[in-house]
């Protein structure tokens, strides 16, 4: 039991609560851990409440009765995930980034705790009103981001391999073609990974076509499992709607113009923005 006073107190609660979002939490929970009346406690929750949502850090959603209590739901603002995205396009339009085949390096900016956190808040605000049992991505560059969303989701992470790892015991394999090179590739998931008929949540880095993502939709097949939803970090905006193998996603950012010759790169907010005004 801690006995601290009502700032320090307002401190450590919006600090417990953060760090265990989508997870309902009993107010008998904090009147014994600090030593106060529920009713202190309701109190100190309305004040965190009011700024979560003034400040667009999120939502704290209560529960009456015996079984109830409150629970932290991350939603970043569509103006501050706009800021952020913005400025992370900034950074991806730097020419040294332009890779052979049109592709964009983005491995430092995934390496960094402070953007993967808040692409995951981003994700993790597009997709909190949605039943979702579990995130999946392919390896290896989708997985700082899977566990960044699954860490402000509360949920677990599945990884897709491409090649199958004898420590993962028995596995489906199948076989999908790659939607921008027309070639075949393999993907594999231990059956220990994924219960039957989950609900999935899909993060991946880049999405050019969509054949990773249509692959992984098919071996979600094979478990009886759902597509949930689709997130991809940054999308090709150089593929015609009829080439593309999936359709229903969410995108943080766009590429919409590469010249190899003059290193240009463009890369705009993705289709999560499409129609807002900011």
């Amino acid at each position: 039991m801690k006995k601290l006073k009502r700032s320090a107190r307002l401190v450590e609660l919006t600090q417990y609560l953060t760090s265990r979002p989508h997870t309902l939490i009993p107010l008998t929970t904090f009147a014994d851990r600090y030593g106060a009346a529920k009713s202190s406690i309701s109190e100190d929750l309305t004040i965190i409440k009011e700024v979560f949502e003034e400040e667009g850090i999120g939502e704290l959603q209560t529960l009456a009765g015996a079984a109830g209590g409150v629970k932290y739901i991350p939603r970043l603002s569509r103006e501050k995930a706009f800021s952020f995205m913005s400025e992370l396009c900034v950074q991806m339009e730097q020419p040294d980034r332009l890779l052979p085949g049109n592709y964009i390096y983005m491995s430092d900016l995934l390496g960094q705790p402070a953007t993967l956190n808040e692409v995951g808040k981003i994700f993790a605000s597009v997709f909190a009103d949605t039943p979702i049992d579990v995130i999946m991505t392919v390896e290896t560059k989708g997985i700082p981001l899977a566990h960044a969303t699954g860490t402000q989701l509360n949920l677990p992470v599945v990884l897709v391999r491409r090649d199958h790892q004898m420590t993962e015991g028995s596995a489906v394999s199948i076989n999908y073609v790659s939607g921008s090179h027309k070639s075949l590739h393999t993907m594999t998931l231990s059956r220990r990974a994924l219960k039957e008929k989950s609900r999935v949540l899909i993060i991946d880095d880049f999405m050019k076509a969509g054949g990773t993502i249509q692959g992984m939709v098919d071996l979600l097949g094979e478990f009886n499992a759902t597509v949930a939803g689709v997130g991809v970090l940054l999308e090709s905006g150089n593929v015609e709607v009829e080439d593309r193998l999936w359709a229903d996603y969410v995108s943080l950012a766009k590429l919409t113009e590469v010249d190899a010759k003059s290193k240009k790169i463009t890369v705009q907010p993705g289709n999560y923005f499409e129609n807002v005004i900011i």
